[in-house]
């Protein structure tokens, strides 16, 4: 059982904005002891297949910096494997809440730089980048609406580990899960993403509906800290 917290508790979390200057929407997220920067930045171009349509593009890019974990990460300038799906995954997240006819001709590309990983670094980016895109679309040198976003987004871990069903899971849990899922929802409880699966042994439906309960159940807490994080 876990020391810090309960079986259906979430580690500490804190959203700080403006955590750089240079880009309209800078967010740190903490889960934890994981750690990631989501910034966001916009262009007034869309990519070329989209010209001309009258609707803007949200996109994302994920990476681990080297010193991030205790194997140092290598640089690279080609996002290959878990990183591309990462990525792809932080972007359909928040295309979701996202009304591109709103944006007109406009890009919105995230970035996701993981400082420390310690497990739920793509659901933290996700959570943090909700944030980071807020403030770059209602506070950005451009006029853009804050209509086009149209409700929240956040994302969390949950697993099963021996007996127990939990919720946020860090790196140790993680890697001990004999199930282990990453759930994606709106802040009105709309499924966006489920990502889930079983390591030792399989799991029944009625498990996979108490994951998605106690995910929704960490998911609103989530949602409640971007919103405070907003009204700071």
């Amino acid at each position: 059982m876990r020391s810090d917290r309960g079986a259906q508790g979430m580690r500490p979390v804190n959203i700080v904005r403006g955590y750089t200057e240079m880009t309209p929407g800078s967010v740190l997220i903490e889960m934890g002891r994981t750690r990631v920067l989501c910034t966001a930045s916009l262009d007034e171009e869309v990519p070329p297949w989209m010209r001309g349509q009258g609707r803007g593009w949200v996109t994302a890019e994920y990476s681990m910096l080297p010193g991030s974990s205790p194997q140092r990460v290598p640089r690279s300038s080609i996002a290959r494997g878990r990183t591309k799906e990462i990525q792809r995954l932080v972007g359909r997240s928040l295309r979701a809440v996202v009304d591109l006819d709103a944006l007109g001709e406009l890009t919105v590309r995230v970035d996701c730089d993981v400082l420390q990983a310690d497990g739920g670094t793509r659901t933290a980016s996700i959570t943090g980048a909700w944030v980071a895109l807020h403030d770059a679309l209602t506070a950005g040198p451009m006029d853009v609406s804050s209509g086009a976003i149209t409700d929240h987004c956040a994302a969390v871990s949950v697993g099963i580990v021996g007996p127990d069903v939990l919720l946020d899971l860090d790196y140790e849990e993680d890697a001990a899960a004999d199930v282990d899922c990453n759930v994606v929802m709106t802040g009105q409880g709309g499924l966006v993403e489920v990502q889930g699966s079983a390591e030792g042994r399989s799991f029944s439906r009625e498990q996979l509906g108490a994951l998605l309960d106690l995910a929704a159940a960490g998911i609103s807490d989530l949602v409640i800290a971007q919103r405070r994080a907003l009204e700071a």
